[in-house]
């Protein structure tokens, strides 16, 4: 059963892939550096090494990604207020516009999706998106580390 999801869900999002290849190819990313953008985006702030485990690559990687993400002015790094030694990087403002505008279009073309679903299954779709967001949670805070919230609590001091 899951594979059979599995499918459906990949058939799905290629499809919706399609509909914004406009979009994405005004971004001159590669997928692996809009990763490493999407990651630290969510996170807030990351020390090199926590991206790195976080992408499943090796620090030099992650640090290479970065460096490019810096030169093309969506990261900024910082050195972290808990320890001066590690870096930290974050997304930029005009990192946070660019993901925030994808956002927008992938949140525009759900609703138009959505507003061609019978009312009927609309309550079937919400349950399936809240049962993956359950799921998603137990993974998150399984994975929570006590540098992430090391590095939040020393940006807000």
């Amino acid at each position: 059963m899951v594979e059979r999801v599995i499918d459906v869900y990949e058939g799905f999002m290629h499809r919706l892939m399609a509909t914004h290849a406009p979009e994405m190819n005004a971004i001159d990313l590669t997928m692996a550096q809009t990763k490493a953008l999407y990651v630290v985006y969510a996170a807030g702030e990351l020390r090199m090494t926590e991206l790195a485990t976080r992408l499943g690559v090796t620090s030099s990687t992650a640090t290479g990604q970065a460096d490019r993400l810096v030169e093309l002015g969506l990261l900024e790094r910082l050195a972290d207020p808990g320890d001066r030694r590690q870096v930290v990087v974050r997304a930029t403002p005009e990192a946070t516009a660019s993901l925030d505008h994808l956002r927008e279009l992938n949140t525009r073309r759900m609703r138009d999706l959505l507003s061609r679903v019978r009312v009927e299954d609309l309550a079937v779709v919400e349950r399936a998106i809240a049962v993956l967001g359950e799921a998603m949670d137990v993974d998150l805070a399984a994975t929570e580390s006590p540098t992430r919230h090391a590095i939040s609590r020393g940006s807000h001091q």
